[in-house]
């Protein structure tokens, strides 16, 4: 298992996810952004699958602000996904929670999301390679009441996911 991590204020942010995600994004890929506009500190998911779809972005885009892939969800919406893309492979994206250290940290990795797994839930995995972003402390058990996440932090987060996924599909179109 491969993950790399950097803080999302870095210069050169984006082209750590761009690099790290070229290996897994192509015409076949899918991204499946989890999470919920109803609660700031899960909504990077839904601000990322926005900021793809308002760039315009060529693949398949589920779960935005306004139609958001979340908990209550979340397998209804897997299976519409298999059926309708069976041969696709899913990029996940979702925040996360971790050290009180980490937080503004963005991880690539070569492996599924776990969503709700911070929060205690049992759900499917989701991805072949998957983006997290850590916007809290796991310390924090009062993930979706805490008032301590800022939108601001999220929101620059999400554009540099966002601008990370859109590099990766261009080099690889520009540069075979």
């Amino acid at each position: 298992m491969i993950k790399r991590k950097f803080n999302y204020k870095s210069n050169l942010a984006y082209y750590e996810i761009a690099e790290f995600m070229r290996k897994y994004i192509n015409n076949d890929s899918i991204i499946v952004c989890i999470g919920t506009d109803k609660c700031v500190g899960d909504c990077l998911g839904p601000l990322v699958g926005t900021f793809l779809e308002d760039h315009n972005f060529p693949l398949p885009i589920y779960g935005t602000l306004q139609n958001p892939i979340h908990a209550l969800n979340l397998d209804k919406r897997l299976a519409e996904i298999n059926k309708l893309h069976p041969t696709s492979s899913i990029i996940g994206i979702d925040a996360c929670l971790g050290d009180a250290k980490s937080i503004g940290e963005i991880h690539t990795r070569d492996y599924p999301i776990h969503p709700g797994k911070g929060v205690g839930k049992s759900l499917p995995d989701v991805g072949v390679a998957s983006i997290i972003g850590i916007i809290d402390s796991s310390d924090n058990a009062e993930f979706f009441t805490s008032r301590s996440i800022r939108l601001h932090l999220v929101f620059e987060m999400a554009k540099v996911i966002s601008h990370g996924l859109i590099h990766a599909y261009y080099l690889n179109t520009i540069i075979k």
